[in-house]
């Protein structure tokens, strides 16, 4: 379609928004250029870093990373073959029970699993009461070990709903082809299911690191050191900004060089799985009996017991216990602020993620697709390294101005903290709103347009009504997004508005982890209504 000079002028108000959302990831990439004195002293801090504690923070991410996709591997693959290519009693109910852990946040885990199994936890003392035992009985939970334990068993449904997508698709089909044409289980397995499984599993990996890398929470509650508390320390240990901009920058590149894996796999998901389905007569999953039946409800229960049954009940023990140390009466101050802040969020993301789609829909142009790509930049940014960008250019104006209080403006009120979540979860929205534009067809606004409507009647008059399910469902996503979000609320949340993830974690770093119990369940709660829509989808297409 030819751009014309008035089309050209209605892609302002987008790169507008575009660069709202982008500023943060721009100013980080722009800590490399030079800017003097400040620069300098970036440099010798890095310098610094680099001959003392960075080789440190590489070479921890890297086992971590390396730990975590490997075991969030083994689990989600293992977890949607068994569901999948395998009928047992109990598959249906396993297949909605492993979504279970993308409701708790993976510092909440760590904090359930610290207060239970830690040195003056209930089960080491109670073994050293009932044996007459002495000392440390069970591995440090507070270690690296503990942190890939974690975040496995926290973020194995990543791999574990896309490795069942494509396996759900032709798997079983294709499994009873071999089977017909004399292939042994193993084989049917190996040479079939997990060659269609490489290009989901791979895109889950990929997720599931780039949330291992966006993670503050855990390491830093675990003490474990990390590039993401590396940048923390460069910034609020040196007191240097710039320093942990550039940090930050490094991590960045890794986060892109994710992503475009993930997009690589998720284009060969589509095109590995394309076609047939796997719910045919003769393509039914192979019914096990005797050993091979425990041997799948081992596999579907353990990783559900451990990102989710064991957790809650960890966190239940102290409610049953002792209400009265619980902090009831700051409790629902606590929600309010996490609740009002999700619901600003929401509203505001899914009015930006509107216009955005709908500029698309009209004008799907290089131009336009590119604006909306950069305005979806923010959601692979770790928390930590929008913080920085935020604050880098905030910084700046308030040392070029004072007068105009920007600085305050930003760091005093919510409007930093919602500029942030904007930035890491209009994405979110966006990417909700376009699958709801996706299965409206376009030739229902060739009929509004030769009817004479306009973009604003069209918009409120035929695609509102098609994209309510859409945009609620954005709004919801965005608002438990935020209600989990910890770096970023840390730091940038005005005074006396503490939420409940920020209580959760600075009542666990105290050691005050039966009191964190309350908050933490609280989000839990928040998190399984997400859980139980997708569960609810899922077999609804099924």
């Amino acid at each position: 379609m030819r751009r014309t000079p008035f089309s050209a002028l209605r892609t302002i108000p987008l790169i507008l928004f575009a660069g709202f959302l982008a500023l943060p990831v721009l100013a980080v990439l722009a800590s490399w250029l030079p800017v003097g004195q400040g620069d300098a002293q970036a440099g010798a801090i890095l310098r610094e870093m680099a001959a003392t504690v960075l080789p440190g923070y590489v070479w921890t991410t890297l086992w971590l990373s390396v730990l975590v996709a490997l075991g969030a591997a083994i689990v989600g693959t293992g977890t949607a073959a068994a569901v999948t290519l395998f009928d047992f009693p109990g598959r249906r109910t396993f297949e909605w029970l492993l979504l279970l852990p993308l409701a708790m946040p993976a510092y909440v885990t760590a904090y359930a699993y610290t207060d239970f199994l830690q040195f003056s936890g209930p089960l080491q003392v109670g073994l050293r009461n009932t044996f007459g035992l002495e000392g440390r009985l069970l591995p440090e939970v507070r270690s690296l070990g503990g942190a890939v334990w974690v975040f496995i068993f926290s973020l194995y449904p990543y791999v574990y709903l896309l490795a069942r997508t494509a396996l759900g698709e032709r798997a079983a089909h294709l499994m009873e082809a071999a089977r017909l044409l004399g292939a042994p289980l193993s084989r049917r397995i190996r040479a079939v299911a997990l060659p269609l499984a490489r290009p989901a599993v791979a895109a889950g990996v990929a997720l599931v690191l780039m949330e291992t890398l966006a993670d503050f929470g855990v390491a830093s509650y675990f003490g474990i050191q990390t590039f993401t508390t590396g940048i923390y320390k460069a910034w609020l240990s040196m007191d240097n900004r710039l320093a942990a901009a550039q940090l930050a920058t490094m991590l960045l590149v890794v986060v892109m060089a994710l992503l475009h894996l993930e997009h690589r796999a998720q284009k060969r998901m589509r095109f590995a799985t394309g076609g047939g389905r796997a719910g045919s007569a003769e393509a039914q999953p192979l019914a096990l009996r005797g050993a091979r039946r425990w041997a799948a409800w081992v596999v579907c229960a353990v990783p559900v017991v451990m990102g989710f049954v064991a957790p809650v009940l960890f966190m239940l023990r102290p409610l049953a216990a002792d209400w009265s140390v619980l902090p009831w009466e700051r409790f629902m101050e606590w929600a309010w602020h996490s609740v009002r802040l999700g619901c600003i969020t929401a509203a505001l993301a899914v009015m930006i993620a509107l216009a955005l789609a709908f500029a698309v829909r009209r004008q799907p142009d290089a131009i336009t697709r590119g604006v909306v790509q950069l305005a979806s930049v923010g959601y692979a940014v770790p928390g930590a390294v929008i913080v920085v960008g935020l604050l880098l250019p905030v910084g700046w104006l308030q040392a070029a101005m004072p007068q105009w209080g920007v600085g305050a403006l930003v760091t005093a009120t919510a409007l930093g903290i919602v500029w942030a979540y904007l930035v890491r979860f209009c994405a979110v929205a966006l990417q909700s709103i376009q699958s709801g534009y996706a299965r409206i067809p376009p030739s229902l606004d060739d009929s509004a347009r030769m009817l004479g409507m306009g973009s604003v009647g069209l918009m409120a008059r035929v695609h509102g009504p098609l994209l309510k399910r859409s945009t609620a469902a954005a709004a919801l996503l965005v608002f438990v997004d935020v209600m989990k979000e910890l770096p970023a609320t840390m730091v940038l949340r005005p005074f006396n508005s503490d939420t409940l993830a920020v209580v959760a974690y600075q009542l666990a770093r105290d050691e005050r982890l039966g009191e964190a119990a309350l908050p933490s369940l609280a989000l839990v709660a928040v998190g399984l209504v997400p859980v139980i829509l997708l569960s609810r989808t899922l077999r609804s297409r099924g």
